[in-house]
């Protein structure tokens, strides 16, 4: 079975629901914060996000049960093989936005994106859920960018970013950046999901976002896609896109934008 042709809105959709009601099963914030130990990822893993990506995963073993192979790279377990592996990749984040989770903030999503080679060109499907607003972004390469199965565009482009979401915003990283911005960037937001904030800029409600620390493949993969397939620009530091790559160990500063002159302005500040 080529992994590529499988229904990943069926398998998206369907490890929706579990993690639905894995959060209703802990809806606390004393309950989400129970950790075991440390994901391959480098962070410390919650029991939530453990539970939340075994629910993906069983959808891979199923799929895998068919005979697809690929290369499954996630935030906790790391890279796993199945079937023979590569060059085929699913990128998963089972919770992006984990402190929002853990803390009871409804802004967090499950991110899947699938790929047919080791780097961001390679992503072929972007899959990003937000359990907060109940609402699902997608995209294909080349067959564009739906939000609950409608068309979207980005913004058209304005002469000042009118709305700009900032993402990993701890303030000693976030000043030298807002001195920057001053008197470019007419509002802020801080949505708590660099895959969320990203595919609002796909989705036309911010004009621009920018990570404020080096970000993961797992948490950007699907969102990126779900950017350019809306007709806006991204950018992985200096690297073009079919250098970014998707492994777990990959960093690297990432800015998405509606348009040129604010790809510009966010890549001169951000890089």
């Amino acid at each position: 079975m080529d992994v590529l042709s499988a229904d990943w809105l069926g398998i998206c959709r369907r490890a929706v629901a579990v993690q639905r009601a894995i959060f209703e099963q802990v809806p606390g914030s004393e309950a989400r914060t129970v950790y075991e130990g440390v994901g391959e990822g480098g962070d410390r893993t919650l029991v939530i996000d453990r539970r939340c990506e075994d629910a993906v995963f069983a959808e891979l073993e199923a799929l895998a049960g068919e005979g697809a192979s690929f290369l499954a790279v996630s935030e906790e377990r790391g890279e796993v093989a199945f079937g023979s592996g590569g060059p085929a990749r699913v990128v998963i984040d089972p919770i992006d936005g984990s402190l929002n989770a853990r803390r009871t903030v409804p802004s967090h999503s499950l991110s899947v994106a699938v790929a047919s080679g080791p780097s961001m060109a390679d992503v072929e499907l972007g899959y990003v859920y937000d359990f907060g607003a109940g609402e699902e972004f997608a995209a294909r390469r080349g067959g564009g960018a739906t939000l609950g199965g409608e068309p979207i565009r980005v913004a058209a482009e304005r002469d000042k970013l009118e709305l700009l979401g900032l993402e990993a915003a701890e303030p000693g990283r976030a000043l030298p950046v807002l001195e920057a911005l001053a008197g470019r960037v007419y509002r802020l937001r801080v949505v708590g999901s660099i895959a969320i904030a990203a595919a609002y800029v796909g989705a036309g409600r911010f004009d621009g976002m920018i990570g404020l620390r080096p970000c993961r493949s797992v948490d950007a993969a699907a969102a990126q896609l779900i950017v350019r397939e809306a007709g806006g620009r991204v950018a992985f530091g200096d690297l073009s896109l079919d250098r970014a790559g998707l492994g777990l160990d990959a960093r690297y500063p990432i800015v998405a934008a509606s348009g040129e002159r604010g790809f510009s302005l966010l890549r001169e500040v951000g890089l």
